[in-house]
């Protein structure tokens, strides 16, 4: 496995146990290093680092990433106000994960992401 492979992971498993050390010190820092911007550049270097792409595709690649935010976005508000009315964490993160399945579905329906066939 070469350099091009193995950094992502690296990167994503140091990321885990950012997490996992920062809960214990501070869950907001802990938040903040979950959701810093980091999953899309590695996302991006997965996808396209490993050799010469078009810039069509690498631009398709991004644009899907707008609506999926405004899902993942919308994944956090239903997780929160689930957990805010009583509900418990799995199913909070259950339903927040139903909402988003249904507007990624909406969204490809949309044309806004395009998925290969």
């Amino acid at each position: 496995m070469n350099i091009q492979k193995t950094l992502p992971v690296i990167t994503s498993i140091a990321i885990i146990i950012g997490v996992a050390i920062l809960r214990d010190r501070s869950k907001t820092l802990a938040a903040i290093l979950a959701t810093m911007p980091i999953n899309i550049p590695l996302a991006l270097w997965v996808v396209f680092g490993a050799g010469a792409h078009e810039q069509s595709d690498i631009e398709l690649f991004v644009r899907a990433l707008l609506p999926g935010i405004i899902a993942t976005t919308v994944w956090i508000a239903v997780v929160f106000l689930a957990l805010h009315y009583g509900i418990r964490l799995l199913p909070a993160v259950l339903a927040g994960y139903a909402v988003w399945a249904v507007l990624i579905a909406v969204y490809i329906r949309l044309g806004w992401i395009v998925v290969a066939r």
